[in-house]
């Protein structure tokens, strides 16, 4: 480290912190803890050195000093931590080696201090001895500065509440800072036209078009923009090498008006009809064609007892080959619902018998498994209840909403177009821009003061990952997507990743409005900055009329789950076994456009944790599995995808680690979805999790790592991949035997 720090001083905190993102992080000893700055010398990093490690830089009154900044995720429920408004937020902990504070003068302490990039805020967050590690506290900033001071007892910068009065010693800026505006050769770069025939924003094409960049022969050319968000005019001139597709196009069958979600009891023996139709809904104004299960968007609401077998019978009344994959079940291998590995397609005019089996009490869904890229966005997904045999499962409340959230994307014209040979935004997925839930944009409640509501939440988007929150209500998250967590816990928000679930309990203690909101931090990549996006999902309007029964004692208490706790028990020995299987995410181009190259090369400098909004959507509409391929890796073979060839026995229990790899063009939070199984989620980060619930999708943040313990429960060939389903449809999938 010293040798680092000796080589950085002379070029200043910028040139050092490109020097430590190149240099590699020495491994840990034996014994030692590792960290994202001293990595397991067996295991690697669990997390990025160059996203999760800062380097102290010394100033020359203390030329020989060095130091480190670990950016850890805060202990919580979910791979990251972040604010309501979608902040994110780390555990700063610092290892330093400084001389003794006396030596600088009248000091006797070193106090740590974070800060935006002006100074203002500045926030003390500890203090720490001159040689050590500490965790001293945390940040909440989206660019920062870390800064250590000498300070005396009686100086401004002892209390808590006060600033930096003593000289300073270390500073590091964050990874994040790194992130600055596009140069001269960008703009230069992005001032050209790609191509003189396509239009760009304010060129006359006719006056039906004029001022929106439009063509009449160009379907691409409806791609709405992101307000405030700086677009160089060679990337508007993107276009994907596909064949653009709206649905309804050449379909001559029925269109049924879409209907709203209906409730569907079950028994054990029971049967189902259920048909893919095209469906007439109306979303803001507009009508739009799409998709539903048996006309219904989101789909029939499935309510079955735990351990029930029920039959589906499935027609197929759209355009494309589909199947039903039946989300997080544990169910035969035969109907899992998977097109090429478990069942041929299912063509249109064709019919399919799913036997379906519950086992697992909880919020499942179902949906297609055959260009989901397109049929799912339309509407071709359900979700399923499976009610527990325990009365006491859940803490009591007055009522339960099941909630399917989703977003579209509309431009000025209807449904932007989809790739009728291949998807298309294959590098970060298709964001859309009108928020749905339960398929309408306008969600509204009504509830009484008081009243504690449960609400089962599942993420249906082709990409998005929401950070909700409730107006400042109380949250109280209680499951997940297989079953409860141990104990009930505090949140302030909820992030939920593509097919994840999670189930909360909401108490609303005044009368007005709650607003369901999503908060997150959007990136404009040409100005290099961050900006606030807030969208409003929904409203709970509260009337001042109280509850007649009061909940609020329950709801104020965290219970613990006893089953979920008894499940878990008899694998708490295998957590601290040694990682017995890796896949490494990554991502590969071939053909892009020079402008997408060199602006994905200088966004390459950093990547953001969570991709929250589609900021770059004319780069990202032309992306297609032709030129974007994502990756699962085996590094111990090399092997990728479907080359991958994992055998396991029913019975086994093994501990894999999913690692983010940071050093590609691109990178992005990846859900990653495991068929017919379950496990439990040990670490993000390499931060252990103290709370588990068995789940079967886990989202891993960019350049960090999931340690998850994989139980091997039911036989047949199963599909792993990531969720975001155009890097479904880039290939970003393995097929696992598990044999009986």
């Amino acid at each position: 480290m010293r040798a680092v720090a000796a080589a950085t001083a002379s070029l200043g905190v910028a040139g050092a912190l490109w020097l430590w993102a190149g240099t590699a992080a020495a491994p840990a000893a034996p014994g030692q803890e590792a960290t994202p700055c001293v990595p397991d010398e067996a295991e690697g990093a669990a997390a990025s050195p160059d996203l999760y490690c800062m380097a102290l830089i010394p100033t020359p009154r203390v030329p020989g000093a060095a130091g480190t900044v670990e950016l850890r995720r805060p202990p919580g429920p979910f791979s990251m931590a972040v604010t309501p408004d979608g902040r994110l937020l780390y555990d700063a902990v610092i290892s330093t080696d400084l001389p003794p504070p006396s030596t600088l003068g009248p000091y006797d302490r070193y106090v740590v201090w974070a800060s935006t990039q002006v100074l203002s805020p500045i926030e003390r967050l500890g203090e720490v001895p001159a040689n050590g590690r500490t965790a001293v506290g945390r940040v909440g900033f989206n660019k920062f500065l870390i800064l250590i001071t000498a300070e005396a007892a009686a100086g401004g910068g002892s209390g808590p509440g006060g600033e930096p009065a003593g000289p300073y010693v270390l500073r590091a800026q964050s990874p994040s800072s790194r992130m600055q505006p596009a140069d001269f050769l960008e703009f230069a770069l992005g001032a050209s036209r790609i191509d003189p025939d396509v239009p760009l924003p304010g060129d006359t094409v006719g006056a039906a078009h004029a001022g929106h960049g439009m063509s009449p022969d160009d379907p691409w050319s409806d791609v709405p923009m992101p307000d405030g968000v700086m677009m160089l005019p060679s990337l508007m001139q993107l276009r994907p090498a596909v064949e653009a597709w709206r649905p309804g196009d050449g379909w001559e069958g029925e269109i049924v008006d879409a209907r709203p979600r209906e409730l569907v009891e079950l028994q054990d023996g029971d049967s189902l009809a259920l048909d893919a139709v095209y469906v007439r809904r109306r979303i803001g104004g507009r009508e739009l064609l799409g998709y539903g299960f048996n006309g219904q968007i989101p789909g029939p609401l499935l309510w079955v007892p735990e351990d029930a077998t029920v039959t589906i019978d499935f027609t197929n009344r759209i355009d494309w080959p589909t199947a039903i994959h039946w989300h997080g079940l544990r169910l035969d291998n035969r109907f899992d619902g998977v097109p090429g590995v478990t069942q041929d397609p299912v063509a249109p005019g064709e019919t399919f018998r799913y036997t379906v089996h519950f086992p697992d009490p909880g919020l499942y869904w179902y949906h297609p498994h055959h260009r989901e890229d397109v049929q799912q966005d339309l509407g071709l997904a359900g979700n399923l209840m499976v009610r527990s045999e325990d009365p006491d499962y859940y803490g009591p409340v007055h009522r339960e909403e099941i909630v399917m959230l989703d977003d579209l994307l509309l431009g000025e014209h209807g449904i932007v177009p989809y790739g009728l040979e291949r998807a298309t935004h294959a590098l970060m997925g298709r964001f859309g821009n009108t928020m749905l839930v339960n398929g309408e944009p306008d969600y509204a409640l009504e509830a009484r003061r008081g009243e504690v509501i449960r609400f089962y939440f599942t993420n249906v988007s082709n990409t998005r990952t929401f950070n909700l929150s409730f107006d400042g209500a109380p949250m109280k998250l209680v499951g997940a997507d297989v079953g409860n967590f141990e104990r009930e816990e505090w949140v302030e928000s909820m992030i939920i990743a593509p097919a994840e679930r999670y189930i909360m309990h909401v108490r609303f203690p005044e009368s007005g409005e709650y607003r369901l909101l999503n908060g997150v931090q959007g990136i404009d990549h040409v100005g290099g900055s961050f900006f606030p996006e807030r969208d409003t999902l929904g409203v709970v309007r509260v009337g001042s009329e109280p509850v007649t029964r009061d909940l609020s004692q329950a709801f104020a208490t965290l219970r613990e789950n006893a089953r979920a706790r008894d499940e878990i028990a008899p694998y708490r020995p295998l957590f601290d076994r040694p990682i017995e299987r890796t896949l490494e995410l990554d991502m590969t181009t071939r053909g892009l456009p020079l402008v997408v190259e060199r602006l994905m090369q200088v966004d390459s400098a950093y990547f953001h944790p969570i991709e929250w909004s589609g900021t770059m959507p004319m780069m990202n509409l032309m992306s297609t599995p032709g030129n974007v391929s994502w990756t699962l890796r085996e590094p111990s073979t090399g092997l990728e995808n479907e080359a991958i060839r994992w055998t396991f026995r029913v019975g086994d229990v093994v501990k894999l680690r999913i690692r983010s790899r940071r050093e590609t063009l691109h990178q992005m939070q990846h859900p990653i979805h495991i068929h017919g199984q379950r496990f439990l989620v040990l670490a993000a980060n390499g931060v252990k999790n103290e709370n588990l619930a068995w789940k079967d999708t886990a989202v891993v943040p960019v350049g960090g790592a999931l340690d998850i313990l994989l139980e091997l429960s039911n036989p047949g060939r199963w599909m792993l991949h990531c969720h975001i389903a155009e890097h479904l449809e880039a290939g970003m999938k393995m097929v696992f035997t598990v044999e009986p």
